[in-house]
């Protein structure tokens, strides 16, 4: 497997991968599936302190992992919002554990001291790997978005980073 910062060439396979999340309700709140020029867009906003990592397996994309703007206030700067995502046919066979570390180690060097992210209470494979990383749950926040009709409860997760 090769890790690498994603290029715009890459963005087909993002945005598959993306969709594929979207359309499984493990790892978003979206709901409405994304297409190219959306992506080009998101993508542009990734060029600086905030990357984006894919993972390859034999020259084909099956995850990629990003560096997200926490916040806008300059007190935040510090702090990147974490968003990971692994194709369908590659769940839970350790690519995430290994973007995971690799993107730390990315944020460290782009100066941040602490990642947060947003998980769904229900998805104990991510929350595992994210634990296994080192995250420790800050809190839920309850009925704090709307998925398929329902109300579903987020789970805040961070971590401090080495620098």
């Amino acid at each position: 497997m090769v890790i690498r910062e994603a290029v715009s060439k890459d963005l087909t396979s993002i945005l598959t991968i993306y969709n594929q999340g979207i359309e499984d309700r493990i790892a978003t709140l979206e709901t409405e599936q994304k297409d190219q020029q959306y992506m080009m867009k998101w993508f542009s906003k990734h060029q600086n302190r905030y990357k984006v990592l894919v993972a390859e397996i034999e020259d084909i994309i099956v995850g990629w992992a990003s560096l997200n703007p926490y916040n806008a206030r300059d007190a935040y700067r510090g702090v990147a919002d974490l968003s990971i995502y692994i194709a369908r046919s590659h769940r839970g066979s350790g690519i995430g554990s290994v973007l995971l570390e690799q993107i730390e180690q990315l944020a460290i060097q782009n100066h941040f001291h602490k990642i947060v992210l947003f998980t769904f209470s229900f998805n104990g494979l991510g929350q595992g790997l994210y634990r296994k990383r080192g995250f420790r749950e800050v809190g839920v926040f309850k009925n704090q978005g709307i998925l398929d009709g329902n109300y579903v409860d987020v789970m805040a997760m961070e971590k401090l980073l080495k620098s």
